[in-house]
C-alpha cells in the first residue's frame, strides 16, 4: 500500500493536503498571515491606517473592497464612473478566476439573470485567510437577495430620494387646548434629531393637499445624515420593497448562506398541515392611481369639518402613500395584528386611522418628518371627532377611533420624548373606557345571534374589536414594564373574552359563506379566564400565536402586582403558583395552533413573530421575580440618559449570587445570545426593522442584570461557584478577546455592546435614549479613569463576535 499513496498524489495535484504555511507575522502583535495582503490589512487594525479614499467625498476605508461597496451603493445614484475592482482591472477574462462569465442574456429573453459584483467576491477571498465570518456573510446575502428580489420584479427602485421634508416644531403649530391634543400635540423635536443639522434640513412651505413635486425628491436622512452607516442605508430602504408582500417567497430563500444569516419564518410555524394547505398571506394595501389618492384627500377634508389641520399638513404622493402602507403591514402589523389586512382600503377607511398606519409606516422608512405630519393629522382628527361628540358615550364610539388612539399612542410612548409619554398617560383612561364601552356593544351582538355561528363579514368585525381590545391590553402592559405605570386596564375587563384567532383563520381568504361556516364549526374557541386559570391549574393549553403573547402580558402584570405588593415576602405561595403558570405557559409553546402563514420577516426562531416577542416577555417576567428595577425603569420616564445610566449603576446592590439569581441570570444569556448567533453586527443593522419594540424594551433589565451580576463577579471577594463560572465563561465566549480587552472587564463589554445594538439604527427614538444609557453605564463598571482611556483609545462600534457553531441555536 506504501507506494501507491505518492502515486494517489500524482494524479491530483491540485488538492492540498496540508494547511498554507503562516510565514507572514504581524509586527505588533503575535499573529500570523499565509498570505502578506492579509497581513497588510490587519495591521491596519494597529495603525488606524484608511488608505483606500473615495474620490467623490471624504469617506476612508481600510480595504478595497469596501470602497467599493461603499462607491457602489452611495455613489450610484449621482451617474458619475463608477470604480472598477482589482479583478476587472488586471484582466476579467480568466478562466481560473473561480466564477465563469456568462455570456450576455439575448435581448428578447424574459427569464431575468443575477450575478454577483466581482467586488463582492474579491471579498470572500480577501477573508482571514479563506473562511468567511459572520458579518461578510450577513453582507453578502443581502447583497444576493436584493439583486435577485430587483431581477424577479424587472426593475429597481430609487430609494435614496424622499418627499419634501416636514419639520416638526415646539412652537405653535397648532393651536389647540383639547384634552386629547394635550401634551406632545406640537410633534416635539425628537432625541434622533441631532441627526440633522437645521442648517441640512429644507423647508419646502406649500398649501394642504397639494401634491408632491417628483423631480425635487430629497436625499434620505439615512443618506444624507448617517454616512458612518453608508453600508447600511441602501440594504434597509432595499428592504421595504424586496419584501415578498404575497407570502409565496421569503426574504433568505436565495441566501447562499441561510444558516448565518438567521432564518426566516418558514411556513407552518409549529406543526404544518402540509404545503398544500399553506395560506398566502394578503399583500400590503395599495393605491392603484392618482385618482384613489385625490379620493383620500378629500376623504380627509370631509373629516376636517373644522379645518383643524395646520397649513403646513399635505399629504405624500401616491408612491409614497404605497411605501408607506407597505412598511406597515410588512413590517409593523405582525408584530400586533389587529387590524385585518384582506380588507382595509385605504380609500374607504376612516381618515384618522389612515394616517395613524401612515406615520408609523412612513418611520419604518426612516423619513420622520412625514412621520410627524402624518401622526399630527391623526391627532388632530380624532381630537375633532371626539370634541363634536356633546355627549361621549364610549359605548357609541367607533373602533377606527380606538384603533387610531392606540396606535398614536405606540408613536408617542416610544418616540423617546418625554412629553409624547406624558400626552399618553393623560388619555389612558380614555383608551380604556372606550375599549370597556365597544365591549359591551360585541356582548350585545353575540348575545343577539342567540347562538348561531357569524357570517364571514360579522366574524371580521367581531374579530377585528377582540384583537384591538387585546392590543390595548398588551400595550398598557408594554407601559408598565417599560415605566412602571400602573395599568389601565385590568385583567377582569376582557374576563370571558374569546382569545383572538389563529393568524391562519384571520387571514383566510373564503368567499363562499357555506364553506366559511364549515370552517368555523371546527374552531374551539377558549376564553381568556379558561385559559388563565389553566395556567394556574398547570393544564396545557392549545391557543394561538396571538393569545400566547396576550397570556404572557396577563402573567407578566400578575408578577409585577404580586411584588408590588407588601405580602409579597411573606407570600411564599402566590410566588410558586406564579411559577408554575409561567413553566405551564412555557410548555404550551408546543401545543400553539399551527400557522401556516408566510411572514416576510428575518427572525431567528422556529415560530411566529408574535411568540418570538412573547418570549423576550416571558424572559423579563422571570427575571421579575427576583430581581426589580422599579428606580431604572422611573428613570426611564424622564429620558435622560445620564439618570438611567445612574439608576443602572445604583442598582448593583439588587443583584445578588444565589442558585435561584443563577437561573435568571440564564435567561439574560439567552437573550443576548440571540443576537450573538446571528452576528452583533447584523442584529444592529436589522432587528430595528424586522424585531418589535419589545425586544429592546424587554431586554434594558435582563442587560441590567446581566453586567451588575459580572460585575459583582469580578470583583466580589466570595468566590465563584462552579455553577457561576459555568455562566461566566458561556458569556465570555460570546465576544473576541480583542473585545474585552478593548473595553475592559466582561461587565462593561456587555453593556457597550448592547448599546451599540440598540443605537445601530433607530426606528423607535426610544432605543437610541436606551443606547446611550448602556453605554454610560458600561463606562462606570470599568470606572472614571479607564473610561476615559477607552473612549480616547477605541471608537464606538459593535463588537465582532466570535464563531458560535458550539453556543447552538436561539430559539
Amino acid at each position: 500500500m506504501a507506494p501507491t499513496a505518492p502515486a494517489a498524489a500524482t494524479n491530483s495535484p491540485a488538492k492540498k493536503t496540508t494547511a498554507p504555511e503562516k510565514k507572514y507575522k504581524c509586527q505588533f502583535c503575535n499573529r500570523a498571515f499565509s498570505r502578506s495582503e492579509h497581513r497588510s490589512r490587519h495591521e491596519r487594525s494597529h495603525t488606524k491606517e484608511r488608505p483606500f479614499k473615495c474620490l467623490k467625498c471624504r469617506s476612508t476605508f481600510v480595504r478595497r473592497d469596501l470602497l467599493l461597496r461603499h462607491d457602489r451603493t452611495v455613489h450610484a445614484k449621482d451617474g458619475g464612473v463608477p470604480l472598477v475592482s482589482e479583478g476587472r482591472r488586471r484582466g476579467g477574462n480568466n478562466s481560473n478566476a473561480g466564477v465563469q462569465k456568462s455570456s450576455p442574456a439575448p435581448a428578447a429573453s424574459s427569464k431575468p439573470s443575477i450575478t454577483i459584483d466581482p467586488a463582492t467576491l474579491e471579498q470572500i477571498e480577501a477573508s482571514s485567510d479563506g473562511m468567511v465570518d459572520l458579518e461578510t456573510a450577513a453582507m453578502l446575502m443581502t447583497d444576493f437577495q436584493h439583486k435577485a428580489a430587483a431581477a424577479a420584479t424587472g426593475h429597481v427602485q430609487d430609494r435614496t430620494g424622499s418627499d419634501h421634508s416636514f419639520s416638526p416644531s415646539r412652537t405653535s403649530l397648532l393651536d389647540q387646548h383639547a384634552s386629547y391634543l394635550s401634551g406632545n400635540a406640537t410633534l416635539p423635536q425628537m432625541p434622533w434629531d441631532s441627526l440633522i443639522s437645521p442648517t441640512e434640513t429644507k423647508h419646502h412651505p406649500m398649501s394642504a393637499f397639494t401634491s408632491h413635486d417628483a423631480n425635487s425628491h430629497q436625499m434620505s436622512m439615512m443618506d444624507r445624515h448617517m454616512s458612518a452607516r453608508d453600508t447600511l442605508a441602501p440594504s434597509l430602504h432595499t428592504l421595504v420593497d424586496s419584501l415578498p408582500v404575497s407570502g409565496n417567497s421569503t426574504p433568505n430563500a436565495l441566501s447562499p448562506y441561510p444558516s448565518m444569516t438567521g432564518p426566516v419564518s418558514p411556513v407552518n410555524y409549529r406543526r404544518s398541515p402540509g404545503p398544500t394547505q399553506a395560506l398566502t398571506l394578503p399583500k400590503a394595501p395599495q393605491l392603484a392611481n392618482e385618482a384613489e389618492r385625490q379620493r383620500i384627500v378629500d376623504n380627509i377634508k370631509g373629516a376636517d369639518a373644522l379645518s383643524s389641520l395646520p397649513s403646513e399638513f399635505q399629504i405624500p404622493s401616491t408612491p409614497s402613500l404605497n411605501k408607506y402602507l407597505s412598511t406597515y403591514f410588512n413590517l409593523y402589523h405582525h408584530h400586533l395584528p389587529f387590524l385585518h389586512q384582506g380588507t382595509f382600503n385605504p380609500t374607504d377607511a376612516s381618515p384618522p386611522l389612515l394616517l395613524a398606519v401612515l406615520s408609523i409606516g412612513a418611520l419604518y422608512t426612516f423619513e420622520r418628518e412625514h412621520a410627524f405630519m402624518l401622526h399630527v393629522g391623526s391627532k388632530v382628527l380624532v381630537n375633532q371627532f371626539l370634541q363634536q361628540k356633546d355627549n361621549f358615550d364610549s359605548r357609541k364610539c367607533p373602533l377606527w377611533a380606538m384603533q387610531s388612539t392606540l396606535l398614536n399612542m405606540v408613536f408617542e410612548s416610544w418616540s423617546g420624548d418625554p412629553k409624547g409619554l406624558e400626552w399618553t398617560c393623560s388619555i389612558k383612561s380614555l383608551l380604556a373606557n372606550m375599549v370597556a364601552g365597544n365591549r359591551y356593544q360585541l356582548k350585545l351582538r353575540t348575545v343577539a345571534r342567540e347562538g348561531r355561528l357569524p357570517s364571514r363579514d360579522q366574524w371580521i368585525e367581531d374579530e377585528s374589536c377582540r384583537r384591538t381590545y387585546y392590543a390595548v391590553y398588551i400595550f398598557f402592559g408594554m407601559l408598565t414594564l417599560t415605566f412602571n405605570h400602573t395599568p389601565a386596564m385590568s385583567f377582569d375587563e376582557l374576563d370571558s373574552l374569546e382569545l383572538p384567532s389563529s393568524e391562519s383563520l384571520w387571514n383566510m381568504d373564503v368567499t363562499d359563506e357555506e364553506s366559511w361556516r364549515r370552517t368555523l364549526a371546527t374552531v374551539i374557541p377558549v376564553n381568556i379566564r379558561e385559559a388563565h386559570d389553566r395556567l394556574f391549574q398547570g393544564e396545557q393549553t392549545r391557543y394561538s400565536a396571538f393569545a400566547t403573547r396576550v397570556m404572557i402580558n396577563a402573567l407578566f402584570l400578575q408578577v409585577w402586582s404580586h411584588k408590588r405588593s407588601f405580602e409579597a415576602l411573606q407570600d411564599v405561595v402566590t410566588e410558586y403558583k406564579l411559577r408554575l403558570a409561567l413553566e405551564t405557559w412555557e410548555n404550551s409553546l408546543e401545543l400553539c395552533e399551527a400557522e401556516t402563514i408566510v411572514v416576510p420577516l428575518s427572525t431567528p426562531h422556529k415560530g411566529h413573530p408574535l411568540i418570538f416577542n412573547s418570549m423576550a416577555i416571558y424572559r423579563n417576567t422571570r427575571a421579575r421575580l427576583e430581581v426589580d428595577l422599579k428606580s431604572v425603569q422611573e428613570a426611564l420616564r424622564y429620558h435622560s440618559s445620564y439618570e438611567v445610566a445612574a439608576a443602572m449603576t445604583v442598582a448593583r446592590d439588587k443583584v445578588k449570587r444565589s442558585p435561584e439569581m443563577n437561573k435568571v441570570i440564564q435567561q439574560c444569556f439567552e437573550c443576548i445570545e440571540i443576537a450573538a448567533v446571528q452576528g452583533i453586527n447584523w442584529v444592529a443593522k436589522t432587528s430595528a426593522t424586522n424585531w418589535s419594540v419589545e425586544h429592546p424594551l424587554c431586554g434594558l433589565d435582563l442587560m441590567v442584570i446581566l453586567s451588575l451580576w459580572l460585575y459583582r463577579l469580578e470583583h466580589d471577594e466570595e468566590p465563584a461557584t462552579e455553577a457561576e463560572i459555568a455562566i461566566y465563561s458561556k458569556v465570555r465566549n460570546l465576544f473576541d478577546d480583542d473585545a474585552i480587552d478593548a473595553f475592559g472587564k466582561l461587565s462593561s463589554t456587555v453593556s457597550r455592546v448592547w448599546g451599540n445594538i440598540l443605537d445601530g439604527v433607530v426606528v423607535w427614538g426610544i432605543t437610541k435614549l436606551m443606547g446611550e444609557s448602556f453605554k454610560l453605564h458600561a463606562q462606570a463598571l470599568v470606572g472614571y479613569e479607564d473610561s476615559l482611556h477607552v473612549a480616547k483609545d477605541q471608537p464606538l462600534h459593535p463588537m465582532p463576535t466570535k464563531s458560535l457553531a458550539s453556543v447552538g441555536t436561539a430559539y
